[in-house]
């Protein structure tokens, strides 16, 4: 998942009243981008205030317990879901320790948040989710139930929604006979959160530290761990990393370990005799002790859990397993869950405490949201997983796997497709025709995915195959502009047939049928003085030639796109590329790269980021091509992007 910067500004000021309360106040501010991250931002936020507050002795530091850190972590959250939500703009977190006005307790943390579109109302009502919308947050009803005090400040340009937790110091209650007792209240460990470094993992909750108090962590601190839990989950796309994520979020919070099997999709639905799926592989042992990680890894692969084929996804109890954890912690409880997402089984996750007869129903109920999130994360990446590899089976069968050497010409390609890994709309080739003559091919295709994916697959076959046969340039592209027209006009057909089968009507409704190309298709026939070179452009953006003397022209005329137009002639256009001159092919995700209203080949940038490259070879002119155009704006490719350069050695 990708971290929100924060900017964390923290100021001390004098206090107004020094008799009543001596030593400076803390005052913490942020600012977030308007977007789903910022609520989990804001609760790391307000944890790594109060730790700060914490360690540094703030005077109002003793006030600072557990309780108070879950609820203002809670708070928080909701106030800054409201504001994305319901405003959209960037978010403004200020926490600070404040005297209590008359009528409230003495001392009090106030949270404000607030937006910069003071217009919208706040919503305190709740309303019905719309489907297919994502859910709302509880709203001020929460803020105000945790808040002695809350409200709405309006000024100009911004709307602050503020609350006022109370703060009551831990004091110890000393008995008649002056032993002191622990105190009622446990102050909040923020030395121990700093000295885990506040990792997103490691801050979801403060640790519970007897069973007593896990009844009160969970019910207050359960919505901010599963909601952390489901953004760390839901940005992963490897299953490993998921199992080892699970094992770090529940150890040492609700465990004192944790395991989770994998079962391997691909043997099937069959069952082994001890219950075991077949392929099923331990992917991820967790301890709270590293040193105890291999010897309890080494036990369960030995005995793993078995479970019947009718446990759903609810807690099991299973057998501690026996001595391997030593120290003395030779007895416990363990809780299996098995893994399910959609129907399928997709592992088990066990997860074990000492010292315990059995869990408690409430951290056992967590655990189970918990390891439903955990198993529906596994069920994306192995989607994410699935495609991936369709993708890249794709993507090596629709582009050459080797650019072929032409005698006398250096040549060099650049192609990335916005979607890493996926099939793109745009496709090169360069392969022998035979008689001496060599072709090249730069395409794009309309759309991406799988319907450009049956262009190209149409398209690179019948190139190579009409240029073999012996057709002349523009010849190929008047075929391969019937072939589309052909292609397409049997889609819409058989899309017909469909529709009338299913519905009774006579002809699809929607859904584009067309195949639309842009093509950039050359011959090169290499001779004493140079390499002769006939090429023709149909729709697609205009080669340019860098002469040997500096000076860059483009070459060919602008042509119909392909599969438009039924019976289009094309005509070719044939120079000589001389010693020195270099022929740069380049798609639209060159020349229409974007910069706010600005385009990469506005004025003639692309000319003259050309002219810049005299004297370089083919591979030095390509890559530094690349290079200006992923330079030219801060954001990603919006496109795919891909060149050809061809240089007369």
């Amino acid at each position: 998942m990708g971290a929100i910067p924060m900017q964390r500004e923290t100021t001390f000021r004098a206090s107004a009243q020094p008799a009543a309360r001596p030593g400076p106040l803390a005052v913490v501010r942020t600012s977030l981008p308007g977007n789903p991250l910022a609520p989990a931002a804001a609760r790391r936020f307000v944890r790594a205030a109060l730790a700060d507050w914490t360690e540094f002795g703030t005077p109002a530091a003793t006030g600072i317990t557990e309780r108070l850190a879950d609820d203002s972590v809670l708070l928080v959250s909701e106030l800054v879901t409201n504001a994305v939500v319901h405003a959209g703009t960037a978010v403004d977190v200020l926490c600070r320790f404040d005297e209590g006005a008359p009528g409230e307790s003495a001392d009090a943390l106030v949270v404000e948040v607030s937006d910069h579109h003071p217009a919208r109302a706040v919503r305190s009502e709740p309303r019905a989710p719309q489907p297919g919308t994502p859910e709302y947050g509880r709203g001020l009803r929460l803020v105000a139930a945790l808040s002695e005090s809350w409200g709405i400040t309006y000024r100009s340009g911004t709307k602050t929604v503020w609350a006022r937790l109370p703060v009551v110091p831990a004091v110890p209650v000393v008995p008649v006979e002056g032993t002191p007792l622990v105190p009622e209240i446990e102050t909040y460990a923020g030395e121990q959160v700093l000295q885990r470094g506040l990792c997103a993992a490691e801050i979801l909750a403060p640790l519970p530290r007897r069973t007593g108090h896990d009844t009160e962590w969970i019910n207050r601190g359960a919505l901010s761990f599963l909601a952390e839990a489901s953004d760390l989950l839901a940005g992963q796309f490897d299953e490993n990393l998921v199992a080892a994520l699970a094992g770090q979020l529940l150890v040492p919070r609700l465990a004192d370990w944790c395991a989770v099997w994998l079962d391997d999709e691909a043997e099937g639905p069959g069952r082994t005799l001890d219950g075991r799926a077949p392929g099923t592989r331990l992917a991820r042992v967790w301890h709270t002790s590293e040193q105890r990680i291999e010897e309890l890894r080494r036990l369960l692969e030995k005995e793993p859990p078995r479970l019947t084929e009718a446990v759903g996804s609810g807690a099991v109890a299973v057998l501690w397993p026996g001595d391997a954890l030593g120290g003395g912690e030779s007895g416990g409880a363990a809780l299996a869950y098995r893994l399910v997402a959609g129907g399928r089984k997709l592992g088990t996750l066990v997860i074990g405490r000492a010292g315990l007869a059995r869990f408690p129903d409430e951290a056992t109920g967590l655990v189970e949201d918990f390891s439903r999130r955990v198993a529906l994360a596994i069920s994306a990446a192995r989607r994410y997983q699935r495609q991936a590899t369709i993708s890249q089976v794709l993507q090596r069968g629709l582009l050459p796997s080797a650019v072929a050497d032409i005698p006398g010409v250096e040549s060099s390609v650049v192609y990335e497709p916005r979607e890493q890994g996926g099939p793109g709309g745009d496709f090169y080739d360069v392969f022998p025709a035979g008689h001496g003559r060599w072709c090249f091919a730069l395409g794009d295709v309309q759309g991406k995915g799988p319907e450009a994916a049956v262009v190209i697959g149409l398209a690179r076959p019948w190139l190579r195959l009409l240029a073999r046969e012996g057709y002349q340039v523009a010849e190929v592209l008047d075929r391969l502009n019937q072939l589309l027209l052909d292609d397409a006009t049997e889609a819409a057909d058989a899309a017909a047939a469909v529709l009338a089968l299913a519905g009774g009507q006579d002809e699809p409704t929607d859904g584009p049928t067309s195949r639309f190309l842009s093509l950039l298709y050359g011959e090169l026939v290499p001779h004493e003085n140079g390499v002769r070179c006939t090429l023709a452009c149909a729709g697609h953006p205009l080669p340019l030639v860098l002469g040997a003397d500096g000076q860059v022209r483009p070459v060919a005329a602008p042509q119909m796109l392909l599969g438009v137009v039924d019976d289009e002639t094309y005509t070719s256009t044939t120079f000589e590329l001389r010693t020195g001159d270099t022929l740069l092919c380049v798609t639209d995700g060159v020349t229409e790269r974007r910069s706010g209203l600005h385009l990469f080949d506005d004025g003639d940038g692309l000319a003259k980021a050309l002219a810049g490259c005299a004297g370089l070879d083919a591979g030095l002119v390509a890559e530094r091509i690349r290079r200006l155009v992923h330079e030219f704006s801060q954001r990603p490719p919006d496109d795919d992007l891909a060149l050809l350069v061809l240089k007369a050695e």
